[in-house]
């Protein structure tokens, strides 16, 4: 079998190398991740809290046979966790529905 000089060779494979951070530098870990969603869930808390502060007229709800009065913010407040709810809920039955079709070993549709 002959070599075409124009490709180059295969190297050897040698001892596998671990990245390892740069000298001055930590890495980004889990806790610094919890950290910051922290930090950033306690600004969106904050603004929230504005929101709702300055929406302060109120409103009668309809619900079914219910009708009570809430302020405006609060309103929206609950139609936002509403729909968050909801995404969350088919979110979760979607990844048990992955993890049963794993379990199975089959391929999920």
């Amino acid at each position: 079998m002959s070599t075409n000089p124009s490709v180059p060779s295969q190297p050897s494979p040698g001892p596998a190398t671990v990245a390892t951070p740069r000298a001055g530098r930590s890495s980004f870990t889990r806790l610094a991740a919890a950290w910051w969603a922290l930090v950033v869930g306690l600004l969106i808390l904050v603004v929230l809290l504005v929101f709702v502060a300055q929406n302060t007229d109120s409103v009668t709800a309809h619900f079914l046979m219910l009708h009570w009065n809430l302020p405006v913010g609060v309103g929206y407040l609950l139609a936002a966790v509403a729909g968050a709810t909801t995404t969350v809920l088919v979110g979760a039955s979607r990844m048990i529905q992955l993890r049963r079709a794993a379990k199975k070993n089959l391929t999920p549709l």
